[in-house]
Parts: structure tokens; sequence; C-alpha cells
């Protein structure tokens, strides 16, 4: 019914072993980040071979690259050619690796489609999702950031906007409900039936809130200092192992089926201590809790 994926990165132990690990505690693919050494500009064409063959000797298959754009996405128009560029790459490097997922955060998506915030963000992704499209690529925009029927409205105009010239898809959701349920407070599970055949990624990633911020205040957050700021703000929420947080897997698991969804399950923990460890027991746990489903 679904596979399970882990991120590489998270096992703490570079690339290379990141595959190898994924394997030995279950999973049946990885997603990479398109970053530091893996990232399209510096990448060396003898890494990029033995990540393909690390990944066909471990029976991993790559499932998504991580196309992190940083800052605040595609919300500033002077900042976005350089990120269109760089998402280009990643899509030409997907390409390789015969994965056909990128995922990313573009920012915060305004409610008010008239406002030029909105036009910037959708002309942004309109042009890499053209590009992406041609190439049999979906940029998944993760859920967090914005209500998911905000989310879901702008992917199918962006989408309504490529088909009319001639472009199909291009544009997705990674579905997250470990954002949802410490960010935005939304129901992970009716965002699973709003969203619907647009999600064609999810992250297994769980927590609690403490205190609700809101998403402008997170993600400034982020923008400002990236995934290690937004780890140590305790007080707003804390990013827990599967199963130990606030989202509400079997409904979840149910909702992804009643949509025909039947893609990935990737594990994302966002911490240094005992990564690799809580990875392990994601995969145990989400073993489980398909049997359920």
């Amino acid at each position: 019914m679904f596979k399970i994926g882990t991120l590489a990165d998270w096992f703490g132990k570079g690339i290379i072993e990141g595959i190898r690990e994924s394997q030995r505690c279950g999973a049946s693919g990885v997603q990479l980040y398109a970053w530091n050494e893996f990232d399209p500009a510096a990448l060396k064409p003898e890494l990029k071979q033995k990540v393909m063959e690390t990944a066909k000797e471990c029976s991993q298959e790559i499932v998504a690259l991580c196309g992190e754009l940083g800052g605040h996405g595609f919300e500033i128009a002077e900042d976005n050619p350089k990120k269109i560029d760089y998402l280009k790459r990643v899509a030409d490097l997907a390409v390789e690796l015969n994965c056909r997922i990128i995922t990313t955060h573009i920012g915060i998506i305004p409610a008010d489609s008239g406002s030029e915030k909105y036009r910037i963000m959708k002309e942004a992704c309109t042009e890499i999702g053209t590009y992406a499209a041609q190439q049999g690529i979906t940029i998944a925009i993760e859920t967090g950031p914005e209500p998911i029927p905000v989310l879901k409205q702008f992917v199918d105009v962006c989408n309504a906007g490529l088909k009319s010239a001639g472009v199909t898809g291009g544009l997705g959701i990674n579905y997250d409900p470990g954002n949802l349920v410490m960010v935005t407070r939304d129901d992970e599970v009716a965002g699973v039936i709003t969203a619907g055949t647009s999600i064609v990624h999810t992250h297994a990633k769980d927590g609690i809130l403490n205190h609700y911020a809101g998403p402008e205040e997170v993600y400034e957050l982020f923008a400002q200092g990236g995934i290690e700021a937004i780890s140590k703000v305790s007080q707003w929420f804390t990013e827990m192992p599967l199963g130990k947080g606030s989202v509400r897997w079997i409904p979840y698991l149910r909702a992804l089926k009643e949509i025909g969804y039947t893609g990935y399950l990737t594990i994302e923990r966002e911490v240094k201590d005992n990564a690799a460890a809580d990875i392990q027991a994601a995969v145990t746990f989400l073993k489980e809790i398909i049997r359920q489903v």
C-alpha cells in the first residue's frame, strides 16, 4: 500500500553511508538533499556515480531530491532568478538519478491571490514548473507555511497555467503532517482530503505544539537561520519520534489510502542526537501501523 523511505542525510553519516543505513533499517527508498557536496553546482561526477551505484547495491530507490531554496523561498522577486536556476539544475540531476520528485519550501503563499507577493511566487513556480514538467519531474511544495486550502488552490492555479501552455503537471504537494500539527494547527487528516491527488510525496514526521506562534513567525525564523534555528525553538513546538507526537497516524494513513496515494512515507527526523535510532524505530512503527490501515 505504502512504501517507506528515509532522508539519507539525517543519519548523520554522510550521503553514501546514509543510503546504506536506509537499507539496514528496512526502508526501500531514500531522499537526498541537493546541497553541500551534492549541490549540482559543486557535485563531482565520481560522487554522483558512487551514489547511483550504492543505491542500486542497497536496493534503494532514490525517491526524491530536496531542493532547499533557503531564505524566503520565492517571495522576493530579485532573488528568484538564481533560485530558479538552482532548481533547474536539481531537476537535471533528478533525471540522471531516475528520480521524479523534488521537494522544496517556496515561502508563505498569501491567502490573497491578487497580492503582489502571490503574483511573484506564481511566476517563479510557473517557470520552474514548466521546466520540470518537460522532463517528467514534479516540484512538490511542502506543507506548513499556509493552510492546506491556500496551498491546494495555488498548485491548481499554477498547473492550470501550465496546462494552457501545453504542459501537464509540474507542481504538486509534499505532505508533512508534522509541520501541520506543530506550526499551522491544521487538521492533518482532513487536509489530506483537501489536497487530494496533488499529494505526490510525503514526509513522515511527528511533533507537538507547545505554543502557537503562527507560520509567519516560524518561517521568518527559518528564513533567517535555517533548520538549525528552528530546531532550537522548543517553546513553540517539539519534534518527536513517530507515534510520540500529535499526528493521528492511523486516520492519517487511511485518508491517504482514500485519495489513492500509494507512494512513499519518507521519514524526516530533524535532530542531531539519536537520529539514526529514531529513524530505525520509525521504520518499525510505520510497518506496524500500515498493517492496521
